[in-house]
C-alpha cells in the first residue's frame, strides 16, 4: 500500500519547505503530511453495489514569526517557495498567541520504535468482495433475517510525516482491514437491525467473515418483539462493551487538557481528588506493539509514554499537547495531535480497566435490571455531566437475560456514574478506546 522510499521523499520535501519558510522570515516551522490510501466494496443481497478507492498526502506548513503564527495547506505538486512565503506573510498580520509554538526540543524523540503497525498486505477489490458477501451471507442464512441493509469491507492506510525547523524528523504509517455487516430481522413495524464487524491492522487477524455475519444475524434477531418497561429509579444498569467503550469514550473527553483549559469539562477542578469508584484505573498507552491507537510519536515529534490517567479513582493526568501544557502551566505528555492549524491533545490507546468478575457473574449479582446493547441521541453535557439517552436492550430478572426492550429513556450524571460503575472482566484491547462489561448502580429508566 506504500513504502518506506515514498516516507523519504516526502519527509526531504517536508524538510525543503522549512527551509524555505525560515528563508522567508520564519522564526520557526514545522511542516506535516498527513498520508491516507484507502479501497473498499459495498455489496446488498449478493450483490456488489459500489466500490471506491482514493489516496492523498496533504502538506500542512505552519510557521511562527515572534508568536505569530500562521498554517497553509496544499496537496502534492505544489510550488515549494511560493507556499512557504505565502505562510510567512499570513504570519506576519496575524494576532499574537501566547501558547502557539512548538515542543520543546529536548521533549522530542530521538529514536522511534518499531510497533508494528503497518502490514504491506496487497488486497484486491475482488477479495474484499469475497469477504463482504461472505459476511452478509452468513447474516442473510440465520433463522428470522429477513433482509440486509448492506456489507463492506475495506483495506487502507494513513500516515503521518513530520519535521520541524529545530531538528525532528520522523514517519510512521498505520494499515487498518476490516469489513462488517447490518441485517434486519422480522417483518412490517416488528423489524429489528443490528450489525457486527471485525477490524484489525493486520490482514490476517480479520476474523472469520461468517462469524462476524453470523453474529450480527443473531443479534438482529434477539431484538424481536421488544417490549417497554415501566419507569424505574435507583436501577442499576449494565451497559454492554459496545456501549460501555462510549463511557470510556466521555472519560477520555473530561480529562483532555483542552476541555480543561476552554472549561468545558466537568472534571476541569478534580485534579488530584477521586472522580471514579475506589479501585478503578484507567491506563493510556501509545506505545502498545499493534495497538489500534499506536503510535512512536505525537504529532508535535514527541514521544509519550503509558500513563495511568487515572489510579485507584483518583485522577492523576490531563492528556497534554505543548501548547495545551503550556496554557495550563504543565509540560506535554506526548498526546498532541495534528489537526489542521493547531495540535491538540487527545487520548492514544485508552483503557478503562477491567476487573474481576465476570459479566455473567456481574448480571447474576443484581437480579433485576437492564442490559444496554445500545444508546440513541446526543443527550450528554459534558460541562455538566448530565447523562440522558435513548436506550435499548434487555431485561435482567432473576440474574438473567429476559425480553428485549426498547423506547426507554436512561439517566444520570456522568459524576455519580463515574462513582457506581463495577467493571468487569471481559475487556478486549483491540479498540482505540476500550473497556469491559459494566454494571452502573442508581441510574434512572423512564419508560411506559
Amino acid at each position: 500500500m506504500s513504502s518506506t522510499s515514498d516516507s523519504e521523499n516526502l519527509l526531504s520535501r517536508a524538510s525543503e519547505l522549512i527551509d524555505l519558510a525560515r528563508a522567508a522570515g520564519a522564526d520557526k516551522a514545522d511542516a506535516v503530511v498527513m498520508r491516507s490510501r484507502s479501497s473498499s466494496v459495498s455489496v446488498r443481497l449478493g450483490k456488489v453495489e459500489g466500490t471506491e478507492s482514493s489516496e492523498s498526502d496533504d502538506f500542512s506548513l505552519r510557521v511562527f514569526v515572534g508568536q505569530k503564527v500562521a498554517t497553509v495547506s496544499a496537496n502534492p505538486g505544489f510550488d515549494l517557495k511560493a507556499l512557504a512565503e505565502r505562510a510567512v506573510a499570513m504570519a506576519k498580520v496575524s494576532p499574537e498567541d501566547k501558547f502557539a509554538c512548538l515542543a520543546d526540543e529536548k521533549d522530542l524523540a530521538r529514536s522511534f520504535p518499531d510497533l508494528e503497525l503497518f502490514d504491506g498486505t496487497e488486497v484486491s477489490a475482488s477479495d474484499l468482495t469475497d469477504k463482504a458477501l461472505a459476511a452478509e451471507a452468513a447474516a442473510l442464512a440465520v433463522k428470522g433475517v429477513s433482509n440486509s441493509v448492506g456489507a463492506g469491507a475495506s483495506a487502507g492506510m494513513g500516515g503521518l510525516v513530520l519535521a520541524t525547523s529545530h531538528g525532528f524528523s520522523g514517519a510512521y504509517q498505520a494499515s487498518r482491514f476490516g469489513y462488517s455487516v447490518s441485517v434486519i430481522a422480522g417483518e412490517g413495524t416488528g423489524m429489528e437491525r443490528d450489525y457486527d464487524y471485525s477490524s484489525e491492522l493486520f490482514y490476517s487477524e480479520l476474523e472469520d467473515p461468517t462469524a462476524v455475519g453470523r453474529r450480527a444475524g443473531e443479534r438482529a434477531v434477539k431484538r424481536l418483539n421488544p417490549r417497554q418497561v415501566p419507569t424505574a429509579k435507583g436501577l442499576t444498569v449494565i451497559f454492554d462493551p459496545r456501549v460501555s467503550r462510549g463511557i470510556a469514550g466521555h472519560i477520555a473527553g473530561a480529562i483532555n487538557g483542552a476541555s480543561v483549559a476552554r472549561k468545558t469539562s466537568f472534571l476541569r477542578d478534580r485534579m488530584g481528588k477521586q472522580v471514579l469508584k475506589a479501585g478503578l484505573s484507567v491506563t493510556d498507552d501509545p506505545l502498545i506493539v499493534r495497538g489500534s491507537s499506536s503510535r512512536p510519536f505525537d504529532g508535535e515529534g514527541v514521544t509519550g509514554e503509558k500513563l495511568t490517567m487515572i489510579e485507584d479513582g483518583v485522577l492523576k493526568h490531563w492528556f497534554l499537547s505543548t501548547s495545551t501544557g503550556r496554557e495550563l502551566g504543565l509540560a506535554t505528555n506526548g498526546r498532541g495531535v495534528r489537526g489542521g492549524s493547531s495540535v491538540t491533545p487527545a487520548s492514544t490507546n485508552f483503557a478503562l480497566e477491567p476487573g474481576d468478575i465476570s459479566p455473567e457473574d456481574l448480571i447474576r449479582s443484581i437480579g433485576t435490571g437492564f442490559y444496554v446493547t445500545e444508546v440513541i441521541g446526543q443527550g450528554v453535557n459534558m460541562i455538566t455531566g448530565e447523562y440522558s439517552r435513548g436506550a435499548s436492550g434487555f431485561w435482567i430478572e432473576n440474574g438473567e437475560l429476559t425480553f428485549p426492550v426498547s423506547e426507554v429513556t436512561i439517566a444520570s450524571n456522568l459524576k455519580d456514574m463515574f462513582m457506581a460503575m463495577t467493571p468487569a472482566s471481559d475487556i478486549d484491547r483491540s479498540y482505540g478506546t476500550a473497556a469491559p462489561t459494566i454494571a452502573v448502580e442508581n441510574m434512572t429508566l423512564a419508560g411506559k
